[in-house]
């Protein structure tokens, strides 16, 4: 499982390297293994329609069990099976970069979503959130 204290690490991490980055304000989620919100930070300025996208794309991704990236292609080779997803999941679904799996040895423990930017931008930053929590990224 991913702990509070993981999680507050990643977003710390995650908001930090936005700064460094130079991003416009983010939003960031993490989701446990199950979906459900481990953790929330909206950064000052960033738009408040921003925690239902992080909270889609991280959710996306581990009820799916790809990251944001490998979701995109499917969308762009299979937008019926993105769609049909998508119906079953309530709309909870943003299949683009920022959604990034979380992993330790191999097993998905989590989600990170990540919104604000643009969304490699926003991958970039979860990526680096989640490396500072010596955890493992799937973009």
């Amino acid at each position: 499982m991913i702990t509070l204290d993981q999680s507050r690490t990643i977003i710390s991490a995650t908001q930090a390297k936005g700064r460094e980055m130079g991003l416009k304000p983010l939003s960031v989620v993490v989701l446990d293994a199950g979906g459900n919100i481990q953790a929330f930070e909206r950064a000052d300025g960033a738009s408040p329609g921003r925690f239902e996208i992080a909270r889609a794309k991280a959710y996306g991704a581990v009820m799916l069990g790809m990251g944001g990236k490998a979701q995109m292609a499917r969308a762009e080779a299979q937008a019926y099976f993105v769609n049909a997803v998508n119906g079953a999941f309530g709309g909870l679904v943003v299949p683009v970069p920022g959604g990034v799996l979380v992993k330790r040895d191999g097993v998905v423990i989590g989600a990170v979503g990540v919104t604000g930017d643009t969304s490699d931008n926003d991958s970039d930053a979860a990526v680096a959130g989640i490396a500072a929590a010596r955890l493992d990224a799937e973009p």
